[in-house]
């Protein structure tokens, strides 16, 4: 269930997760290495994404990692 927060809808990362096909460890990895930044916090001090944002950098992530072979270093340079 999204959450709104100043007017944007707002998930948590297991939803995010569920959306994209992935572990939420991959989201928190992803997260911790700088290449999906969270767009706010719960009241429970969970990480929350905006939806559409988040997949859209996912499917970039996606597309550099697979198709491209960067590394996560080259990821950070061209996103």
């Amino acid at each position: 269930m999204p959450i709104v927060l100043k007017g944007r809808k707002l998930i948590k990362i297991g939803e995010l997760a569920k959306m994209f096909s992935v572990l939420p460890s991959t989201i928190n990895f992803y997260t911790r290495e700088g290449l999906l930044p969270e767009d706010g916090r719960s009241q429970g001090g969970y990480r929350l994404y905006d939806a559409d944002k988040a997949i859209k950098k996912l499917k970039k992530i996606e597309y550099l990692q697979a198709k491209k072979r960067f590394t996560i270093d080259e990821i950070k340079k061209s996103l």
